[in-house]
């Protein structure tokens, strides 16, 4: 669905946290499938299915674990997705109206450390695939998928769209013969299917790993919808990014598990991978390992992409920003070259505990989540006084206190639930054997701590504001754009 069937966009991409206006809306509802596929369709993601087996769970109920996860993980980060062409905003900018024009600061700080922390993680495993079939050192080539990532994210949201749709097309080529001889090849130990031999903690270290990976990219999604015109359905919306990121998100995820379940403890990623793409024919594994490391040069940009979106939020918190492709560029060239010391920098220990990492995250965003899905569902139904947003003296004010309030006080009933490998484990997770609940204990006290605090909000006089400015906003759009 387009406004003109054609872009009226053209070249480096300008625009950032600003409004998109109703004329630069353009692109195909369908484009979001292969953008979500492919962003979870790349071998950081099989990373993801280790935990159950790494931890003595059987190969059965590992599978189970993903699906779950998924399932539920995906659900909040597709309804998120839905917010982009009604509001034409980025995702993290939306939380103003939640936690006020200062206070979103709160949300954009764990923001931009995801985004650095997996780009460094995506980085050294390109560098270390390319390594393995070019040669050249894995440095070099964490440097070169930097560079590459970058002139990417530069171009912008266009090139970005289209890049995940040819490797999408290839995706299924490659990994489709991939798959089959995973499943053929390969043999599993004794026991891998027992139904019976259920283990409680694997299994919910899997299914919390599993759903906090995908709940993470709640932080990305409106930005990579946001120049959709506003006729797409809230629902149709929903399924194209729901079913996208879940088929992508459970084949890599049941990939890492079933070659995890095989290679067992002498598992390693990048070997694992190239080990069993030669039982196809020698030299197999080489192309698939090529080809991961260009998903992963396009989920690195994604990360850069968001990541210079969110730095240019906070800095406009203290003093506005003009969206320019001079402060574009100045703020991925930063988030670049942060993510870049990071790789260097990292050793083994970093790789290792990638699922720690991946439950940090879970826990720092599943408040927000239901903070800002509650706000735009529940409470204001979608509709927000969008030049407000931008307002540092407007109706969200600087702190909002409910929306403050609701994420430390479901961030800290989800404490004593917490189970972070040897980092941490609270006295419920204790009792529970290791097994960490803490989603399904933040989410509802988050989500309805702040529907309570929020009932006294004049939503009406919010939505007379917001059609009293609209005729306004597309001309103050224009207005504001680097000629």
């Amino acid at each position: 669905m387009t406004t003109s069937g054609e872009p009226r966009v053209t070249g480096l991409e300008i625009r950032s946290i600003d409004y998109v206006p109703l004329d630069e809306r353009h692109g195909k509802l369908w484009h979001l499938g292969p953008l979500w596929f492919m962003s979870n369709a790349q071998i950081a993601t099989l990373a993801v299915g280790l935990i159950s087996i790494t931890e003595g769970g059987n190969l059965v109920w590992s599978l189970l674990a993903i699906v779950a996860g998924t399932v539920i993980g995906t659900f909040f980060m597709a309804f998120h997705s839905a917010q982009g062409p009604q509001l034409g905003l980025p995702q993290m900018i939306q939380s103003r109206p939640q936690f006020g024009y200062v206070g979103a600061l709160l949300v954009w700080l764990f923001a931009y450390v995801q985004y650095a922390g997996f780009n460094v993680f995506n980085t050294i495993l390109a560098g270390e695939a390319l390594h393995t079939t070019l040669h050249g050192g894995v440095k070099l080539w964490v440097i070169v998928v930097t560079a590459v990532a970058l002139v990417v994210a530069l171009v912008g949201y266009d090139i970005i769209h289209k890049a995940e749709r040819i490797l999408t097309y290839t995706f299924l080529v490659v990994f489709g013969i991939f798959t089959v001889a995973v499943l053929v090849n390969l043999h599993y130990p004794a026991g891998s299917f027992d139904l019976g031999a259920f283990k409680l903690t694997p299994f919910l270290a899997q299914f919390g790993v599993v759903a906090g990976y995908q709940i993470s990219w709640a932080i990305y999604v409106s930005d990579y919808s946001r120049y959709l015109p506003p006729g797409v359905t809230v629902r149709k919306t929903f399924y194209w990014t729901y079913f996208g990121s879940a088929l992508g998100g459970i084949w890599l995820m049941v990939l890492g598990t079933l070659l995890a379940a095989w290679a067992g403890k002498g598992f390693d990623t990048i070997r694992s991978i190239e080990a069993a793409g030669d039982t196809v024919f020698t030299g197999f594994g080489a192309v698939v390992l090529l080809f991961a490391a260009l998903g992963l040069v396009s989920v690195t940009a994604l990360n850069m992409y968001g990541g210079s979106l969110t730095l240019i939020s906070g800095i406009d918190s203290f003093r506005r920003v003009r969206p320019t492709l001079r402060v574009r560029l100045l703020t991925l060239g930063l988030t670049a070259v942060l993510s870049l010391i990071g790789a260097l920098a990292a050793t083994s220990h970093f790789l290792q505990n990638f699922n720690d990492f991946l439950l940090l995250v879970l826990y720092l965003f599943i408040p927000w989540t239901a903070v800002n899905l509650m706000d735009y569902y529940v409470v204001r139904r979608g509709h927000y006084a969008i030049a407000e947003i931008f307002n540092p003296h407007g109706i969200y004010g600087r702190w909002g206190l409910h929306g403050i309030v609701s994420y430390l006080a479901g961030f800290a009933a989800m404490v004593p639930f917490f189970s972070v490998g040897t980092l941490f484990v609270g006295p419920a997770a204790h009792a529970l054997g290791g097994a960490d609940i803490s989603l399904f204990v933040g989410l509802p006290v988050s989500a309805l701590l702040y529907w309570w605090l929020t009932r006294s909000i004049d939503v009406e006089a919010e939505r007379r504001l917001a059609e009293e400015e609209a005729a306004e906003l597309d001309r103050a759009a224009h207005e504001h754009r680097e000629p």
